[in-house]
């Protein structure tokens, strides 16, 4: 096989949060049609189904795993249960693109149940699904973290507003850990920063966008398309970081 052709894997597994809708339900329905083992992630198990369903290919293996990954204790016990499912071929992948917002965003208004809800969701979450993945991938010797950040990681504004930027950059600052410290050891890290996409997580804006300006966002599959070319790619090389936005 070239080095220009697509890796499919077989023998290991993908873990993916917020794989209920979005950009990660668009990760996952990528990944297994590249043969790639399956570990769903979500608060809401049903969702979770639904994904599982428009993914599902034969010889490729789906788990679904109900988590608030902003419960360390329970991410811990979900890995665990992913590490098991996986077997020797392991987790070869960890896709954190959970992210959550709220309609009352601006400083002014942003109230500290939902600042801390935006950090458990968008940065502790995401840390700690490293946390539970990363040793393995350390000891195996290889391995590709992608995380879905936004350009509110790169600059501040309204439209974003403070928790969720906070959270944002903490996401780039973590990407840049991990290959400050693990590139050495065979694990790389991606940080996407996507502009607008259509996605359910539009309706927690103060004014949620209309068809037109829907229609002028990118789509999930476009920021699926840009993970797994984080993913394929050789592993002598890395994405470190990706800005994509609307044309």
């Amino acid at each position: 096989m070239s080095s220009n052709s697509p890796v499919v894997v077989t023998n290991r597994t993908a873990v993916i949060t917020g794989a209920g809708s979005g950009v990660g339900r668009a990760v996952a329905i990528a990944l297994a049609a590249k043969g790639w083992h399956l570990a769903l992630i979500g608060r809401r198990a049903e969702v979770l189904q639904e994904t599982a369903a428009l993914a599902a290919k034969p010889g490729v293996r789906i788990g679904i795993h109900s988590c608030d990954i902003g419960d360390s204790s329970a991410v811990a016990i979900v890995g665990q249960a992913i590490l098991a499912e996986a077997g020797a071929g392991g987790v070869e992948v960890l896709v954190n693109a959970a992210g959550t917002n709220a309609p009352k965003r601006a400083l002014e208004v942003l109230s500290l149940e939902d600042y801390h809800g935006m950090l458990n969701a968008n940065l502790n979450g995401a840390y700690y699904c490293v946390q539970a993945f990363l040793p393995g991938m350390r000891q195996r010797g290889s391995g590709t973290i992608v995380n879905i950040v936004s350009d509110a990681g790169k600059q501040a504004s309204p439209k974003a507003g403070p928790g969720y930027v906070i959270s944002k950059f903490g996401m780039a600052g973590l990407t840049q850990a991990i290959n400050a410290e693990e590139r050495g050891r065979g694990v790389r890290a991606s940080a996407i920063f996507p502009g607008d996409i259509d996605t359910p997580l539009l309706a927690k804006r103060p004014v949620v966008p209309d068809a037109d300006a829907r229609a002028r966002m990118m789509r999930p599959e476009d920021i699926a398309d840009c993970a797994l070319l984080c993913i394929e790619l050789p592993p002598r090389a890395i994405v470190e970081e990706m800005i994509v936005r609307p044309r």
